[in-house]
């Protein structure tokens, strides 16, 4: 079963996020900051994170997939980056950071699936 991480500051969000993800075969957790997103990260070893940008505390999710992406251990984890920012610039900014798809707000549950099926294929 594959490990699926939703770092998101947003509680309905989250909420929408896993009620998507409930009907696959996932184990889901999740993490209300980038803060407590990387701490989960180190310690569940996750197959994808689903992960804000934008979110309150000393990491936002660029410094958190950045941290991901530098780590031997965790470098094949995938991460998606999940914003509202959907500029050209900022989703360079998150290509450079490392995020393997960047899908912006509001996004569909059809669509988050596509991309979650693809990133885990």
């Amino acid at each position: 079963m594959k490990k699926v991480l939703i770092v998101e500051d947003q509680e309905e969000i989250r909420e929408l996020i896993r009620v998507t993800l409930e009907f696959e075969d996932y184990d889901i957790s999740e993490a209300p900051n980038g803060d407590t997103g990387w701490l989960e990260i180190q310690r569940l070893r996750p197959d994808l994170v689903l992960m804000d940008v934008m979110m309150p505390g000393q990491l936002d999710g660029l410094a958190v997939c950045q941290r991901v992406k530098a780590d031997p251990s965790l470098a094949a984890t995938r991460v998606v980056m999940l914003t509202a920012r959907g500029q050209l610039a900022n989703q360079e900014e998150g290509r450079q950071a490392g995020a393997d798809e960047y899908l912006v707000k509001p996004f569909s549950p059809a669509e988050l699936l596509q991309v979650i099926t693809r990133m885990l294929a």
